[in-house]
């Protein structure tokens, strides 16, 4: 398990996935902005593909979340679109609601990031939400993430379409980023 200040980050578990279908999945309005793709309902006992983890898909890494002070699960999280040759990811993350507004985003893109640069030997992570997430935005500036552009009614999201920031870092930033947090992070 990957361990950050307030969350771990580790393999999904068959346990998990009845919580983070309910929690997640379910939700139309929330998962229609959280997944770049139409909802589609998951049956039950299936193996749906937001959830079940293919070992052999090298371009995503998907990881449960978990508190670290009482190991309860509070959302998923992942690196996708893995691009080898050229070193980069895409970070993403959700949280239960429950979990929401505690600081936890934060340190998940900060564990991502150090799994992304130190684990992964990746070079540039970036991370597209809709413009009217300020959450995720602050946990992505939190940790050294720059602005470097909109992506003007790029999300098709419940019959509108919504702007998206384009956010990025590079390793040598985060290394800079890292060196000058005081943050309590653990790796």
């Amino acid at each position: 398990m990957l361990r950050g200040g307030k969350v771990g980050l580790r393999g999904r578990h068959e346990d998990d996935i009845p919580t983070l279908r309910a929690g997640l999945y379910d939700d139309v309005a929330e998962s229609s902005r959280s997944s770049g793709a139409p909802w589609r309902p998951a049956v039950p006992g299936s193996a749906d593909s937001r959830l079940v983890l293919d070992d052999g898909d090298q371009t995503q890494v998907p990881f449960s979340v978990v508190e670290l002070d009482g190991d309860a699960l509070i959302g998923a999280a992942s690196l996708w679109g893995i691009d080898t040759h050229n070193r980069t990811a895409h970070v993403g993350l959700r949280l239960l609601p429950s979990a929401r507004g505690k600081g936890f985003g934060s340190d998940v893109v900060a564990t991502l990031c150090h799994y992304g640069f130190v684990v992964r030997g990746l070079r540039r992570l970036q991370i597209e939400t809709l413009a009217d997430n300020p959450a995720m935005v602050r946990a992505a500036e939190r940790n050294g993430f720059v602005r470097e552009g909109v992506l003007r009614a790029s999300a098709w999201v419940l019959g509108e379409c919504v702007d998206e920031v384009l956010l990025g870092l590079l390793a040598e930033e985060w290394k800079q980023e890292a060196r000058n947090s005081s943050a309590e992070t653990r790796f």
